[in-house]
């Protein structure tokens, strides 16, 4: 049976550098990992989890813990995340927390006592203080995406400033009668997303000096039904319906453009939409958007579990509070446009 020595005599390098290119550690140079990883594929030798795993208290496992997965944001960061991980060597467990609060208990306890993982990445999900801190004690660094974690790292997008943005644009088009589709309560996560968009909805009126009509809010919940159904009834009334409608996703977005369509108004002649996601199908429906890069949120808090983990410092495993702020983009598409003069 081949083994890391053989390995090593067919590079020529020492066992101490062919546990590191195959483990993905760093100090490794480009030269000698492809010498190893060559090496081991002529050879057939494939390493073993188990004996790394006694090595070094590593599983190269890590834990992503997200509240939903069918839905478009969070399976889209589960995916950059997974991308990411696989091509720097790692395993994912993925813990679904739709089960209720005592899912989530049961969930953190085998991430703390079975100590199947060697780090956490979170989507839109707040940590307790207890949580944090029994992470911290065994060395498990943790990483959110979606919102700021006191004491932890983390990435979100300024989500009052893309729902500012998204009205800022509107504004700009000349439109004054502008609707907005928000989540609803049920919708509402740990962060607050819904919430924290329509505050700079409002924002964006007020310092426009336009205003607030409450016959021109409606909720949803994130979906193209959701959507649909409340931008019909906002645009149902000729006599006072908006000209423009800020809608807090791009699934919602599609349901107000089809609504506003089977209501025989034209978009953007009649009726401007914009969302907020930058979801692939924006392309299809002319959507504008504000684009989050989701993909790339979750493959950036991989990469930065990985890294602190790779780092050789153990200073690096403390949680720490840093919070990231993911630049977002305003897509211009066919759904927008200047309000056409009476």
């Amino acid at each position: 049976m081949v083994g890391i020595v053989e390995v090593a005599q067919r590079a020529g390098v020492s066992t101490a550098t062919v546990s590191r290119a195959l483990n993905g550690k760093s100090h490794v140079s480009a030269r000698a990992r492809e010498r190893v990883l060559k090496a081991a594929q002529e050879l057939g030798y494939v390493a073993s989890s188990s004996a790394y795993t006694l090595a070094t208290g590593r599983s190269k496992n890590i834990g992503v813990v997200m509240p939903f997965v069918a839905t478009w944001f969070f399976s889209t960061v589960l995916e950059g995340a997974v991308n990411a991980l696989v091509n720097r060597g790692y395993d994912v467990t993925l813990y679904n927390l739709s089960g209720g609060s005592g899912h989530r208990k049961r969930v953190f306890e085998d991430l703390v006592l079975r100590k199947r993982v060697d780090g956490v990445l979170t989507v839109a999900l707040k940590v307790s203080d207890e949580e944090l801190k029994r992470l911290t004690d065994l060395k498990k660094p943790i990483v959110g995406i979606g919102g700021p974690i006191p004491g932890a790292r983390s990435i979100s997008i300024d989500d009052e400033g893309a729902g500012r943005l998204a009205t800022q644009h509107l504004i700009s088009l000349g439109h004054t009668k502008i609707g907005m589709i928000s989540g609803n309560p049920a919708s509402e996560m740990d962060f607050h997303q819904p919430y924290l968009r329509k505050t700079g909805y409002h924002e964006a009126l007020l310092d426009a000096n336009l205003d607030f009509v409450p016959q021109w809010m409606a909720e949803a919940d994130f979906t193209v039904a959701g959507g649909y159904n409340a931008a019909k009834q906002m645009l149902g009334d000729p006599r006072n319906a908006p000209t423009a409608i800020f809608c807090a996703s791009d699934e919602m977005g599609y349901g107000a453009i089809q609504a506003a369509r089977d209501l025989g108004l034209r978009v953007p002649q009649d009726i401007s939409v914009i969302g907020i996601d930058g979801h692939p199908l924006g392309m299809f429906y002319g959507l504008s958007t504000i684009d989050q890069k989701t993909a790339d949120q979750g493959e950036h808090g991989a990469n930065w579990i990985v890294d602190i983990l790779e780092s050789g410092d153990d200073k690096q495993l403390a949680n720490i509070e840093q919070l990231t702020t993911w630049p977002i983009d305003l897509n211009i598409r066919s759904s927008t446009a200047r309000q056409a003069k009476d």
